[in-house]
């Protein structure tokens, strides 16, 4: 099964298909349709923002779409930057731009517990969806560590590790990472969701 994966980030399509590839399923960006779309994510929530995402793609190229919406929660900040995240200080600052300003924002605070979120979000033609939810517990390190990973992982510290998200494989990063963890609950849902199809189109 071929899915649509509504985004560009190719740190998310790498991690996805690490994740859905080794199940049977397919994934395949917008550019491969020559599609460019630019979808407001005006939710409220990590949900909210993924089904719209989802929605949207589905409907334009017409087959199921997942759509993932990611963010980084710390609570020194009330839970921001939240589903601000690719957003943080207003917008078009590069991945080490956004470290740099979310560590500055908590310096003079010892409240350093922070967590990922990542909600997936997959529409069907039908009308269908799913949706599945990863979290991934950590800290605000005090200062960027690690070459690996995307956006805030430089600074989130998984203490149970000593490592920061950054300084993972992509096998450690998959294992423990809210996307990670969203992802196998998607899987079990999508195939416990085909299953059902299945049996429906033999009757």
């Amino acid at each position: 099964m071929t899915f649509l994966l509504a985004t560009e980030n190719i740190g998310k399509l790498r991690e996805m298909r690490e994740l859905l590839a080794p199940l049977g399923y397919e994934l395949v960006l917008p550019a491969d349709f020559g599609l460019v779309l630019d979808v407001e994510e005006t939710g409220e929530t990590f949900e909210e923002n993924a089904r719209l995402k989802a929605k949207i793609y589905c409907a334009a190229i017409g087959i199921p779409s997942i759509a993932d919406d990611s963010g980084l929660c710390v609570d020194a900040l009330g839970g921001e930057p939240g589903v601000h995240s690719k957003r943080y200080g207003g917008g078009g600052l590069s991945d080490g731009e956004l470290c740099e300003l979310l560590l500055k924002n908590v310096e003079s605070t010892e409240q350093r517990a922070a967590k990922f979120v990542s909600v997936i979000v997959c529409a069907f033609p039908d009308g269908g969806e799913l949706v599945a939810t990863g979290e991934c517990f950590g800290e605000i390190a005090r200062e960027r560590r690690g070459d690996g990973g995307f956006g805030y992982d430089p600074v989130f510290y998984l203490p149970q590790l000593g490592k920061t998200m950054a300084q993972l494989t992509p096998e450690e990063k998959n294992s423990i990472s809210h996307r990670g963890n969203a992802l196998r609950e998607f899987a079990a849902k999508l195939t416990e969701y085909t299953t059902m199809n299945d049996e429906r189109n033999l009757k």
